[in-house]
């Protein structure tokens, strides 16, 4: 994981990197991060076009793509690294109207009650609102279970 900023009350954001860090997120928050990220890593695979024609070289490039192109995925974790919330932000952290932005707690839960301040300082960072109304896909309703 790299880290991405401090909040207020000892809570660090911090972007995941890899399929086995999303796995370890939807085990601790009891969601499906996992398979979004695993989704959104293989449609920026997708979209890779080498520029290359040797066999061997083919590939140069794909990493730096994939991180260009995919969405952020991202954790807030206290100082002894419970996840608290995960975040789905456009690629690069870049306001982009057309895409979509999820936080979510634990189970899917609402997080902007007890976390709206380390929310908010994420969005500062990024230069982005992340109001509930946009972010939090479930509204009123009861989140699906995963």
């Amino acid at each position: 994981m790299q880290y991405i900023c401090d909040t207020p009350g000892s809570k660090s954001w911090f972007q995941i990197e890899t399929e086995a860090e999303a796995v370890r997120e939807s085990d601790a928050m009891g969601h499906a991060v996992e398979k979004h990220f695993r989704r959104a890593c293989e449609a920026a695979t997708n979209t890779y076009r080498s520029t290359s024609s040797s066999f061997i070289e083919q590939d140069i490039g794909l990493k730096a793509h994939v991180r260009r192109v995919m969405p952020l995925f991202l954790t807030l974790r206290d100082a002894e690294g419970e996840a608290l919330v995960t975040a789905m932000l456009p690629p690069g952290g870049r306001h982009d109207p057309n895409a979509r932005i999820i936080i979510v707690g634990p189970k899917n839960e609402d997080p902007y009650p007890v976390h709206e301040t380390a929310i908010r300082k994420l969005g500062e960072h990024f230069g982005l609102s992340l109001d509930r109304a946009r972010c939090y896909p479930y509204g009123g309703t009861v989140p699906p279970q995963s």
